[in-house]
């Protein structure tokens, strides 16, 4: 897809102001954007007519590429403070990217409809779960050993790619059901992501090449306008989200992205209709 100036400035002004948006909501929420960032490209591709066979594939795959940085920042500053579980992200190393694979194989075949169905199933799950949690919820108190610890890798990895999300919120579901602190789950999904983001990049690259309804400045199903305008908006705006998120409550966060999460759920559900 070929655009004119005027359009290109037009379409560059949409995905800034997703920046914007998308960095207040990750910052408020404290996860790495790729949930916020993928129902935000949708829309604003679909403003600037992105043709909507490649829509869903583009926002994945562009949101994949603005996790990369974000997520290796974000471990190293982790890593220092000793914060990351080493021996779960060793044994992920793996597996996870082993589901990145298979998720893309997958995304080359399968449809839009077929993408927006997953994000919505996943998204709705999770938002259920976030507005019903309880504190009691555990399924135990240690980590599962190998295989059951490599077949987690592998799901997270898989369904994370297939939703163009840095796997944040499922490692963190993950690791609180078997005991782990918080903080220590916020701190290595942030290496998840770096072993879900990096393949993932190159895996929808090479899924969407030589695609030719892709916009201006795509390689595969990575757009590098919107790439580098929202990696130093969402760094700036991020820390305005942080604050008014201090200003809130844990359950109150809690019910704000799960019913967040919801609405996208049916945002995508209802584009299936």
């Amino acid at each position: 897809m070929n655009l004119p100036m005027g359009e290109i400035a037009m379409f560059a002004a949409a995905l800034a102001a997703a920046g914007v948006v998308a960095g207040v909501l990750a910052g408020l929420f404290g996860i790495g954007g790729g949930a916020i960032l993928v129902p935000v490209f949708y829309q604003v591709f679909g403003l600037v007519g992105v043709d909507e066979a490649v829509r869903m594939h583009l926002s994945v795959g562009t949101s994949l590429a603005i996790i990369v940085p974000t997520s290796l920042r974000s471990f190293r500053a982790h890593y220092l403070r000793g914060a990351v579980d080493m021996d779960l992200l060793r044994s992920f190393v793996v597996a996870v990217p082993v589901g990145v694979v298979l998720a893309t194989l997958l995304a080359a075949y399968v449809s839009s409809g077929g993408l927006r169905a997953i994000f919505a199933v996943i998204a709705f799950l999770v938002g259920v779960r976030l507005l019903l949690n309880r504190q009691t919820w555990r399924l135990g108190t240690e980590l599962p050993a190998n295989p059951i610890r490599s077949l987690v890798g592998t799901l997270i990895g898989f369904l994370s790619t297939l939703m163009g999300i840095g796997g944040g919120v499922l490692n963190n579901t993950f690791m609180t059901l078997f005991n782990r602190p918080m903080h220590q789950a916020v701190a290595t999904s942030s290496g998840v992501g770096v072993l879900i983001s990096i393949p993932g990049l190159f895996g929808y690259v090479w899924a969407g090449w030589g695609e030719p309804l892709l916009p201006v400045a795509s390689t595969g199903y990575v757009n590098w306008i919107a790439v580098l305008l929202i990696i130093p908006i969402t760094l700036l705006v991020a820390p305005l989200g942080v604050r008014i998120a201090h200003a809130l409550d844990k359950r109150k966060l809690e019910t704000a992205f799960g019913i967040f999460m919801i609405i996208v759920a049916a945002r995508f559900g209802w584009s299936l209709l």
